[in-house]
């Protein structure tokens, strides 16, 4: 089993996120789907218990290379505005 780096950007909980949030749990309440503006900004993914949403980067993130060294170069002029907190880390 190998390791595999990320890197995703974080969305904290701010007064957006906990009315979008308030939304999503009304819709599930009522057995409905959630508005498709409401579904985009959770990228499709249940908003949980967690105070913010991970977000994923797309084009602000590229593999990089030099030498004897490997990893990711972070276009900070790409980030989505509402981006906070870069989250790096490895899986396995």
């Amino acid at each position: 089993m190998g390791m595999s780096t990320h890197v995703v950007g974080f969305r904290p909980a701010d007064e957006k996120w906990k009315k979008m949030k308030a939304i999503w749990d009304s819709c599930n309440a009522a057995g409905i789907n959630p508005p498709p503006a409401v579904r985009q900004f959770f990228q499709d993914d249940e908003p949980g218990d967690r105070p913010g949403t991970e977000v994923c980067l797309g084009p602000a993130v590229t593999p990089w290379t030099d030498n004897c060294r490997e990893g990711y170069a972070v276009d900070l002029t790409k980030l989505p505005p509402d981006v906070k907190v870069l989250w790096f880390y490895n899986a396995y």
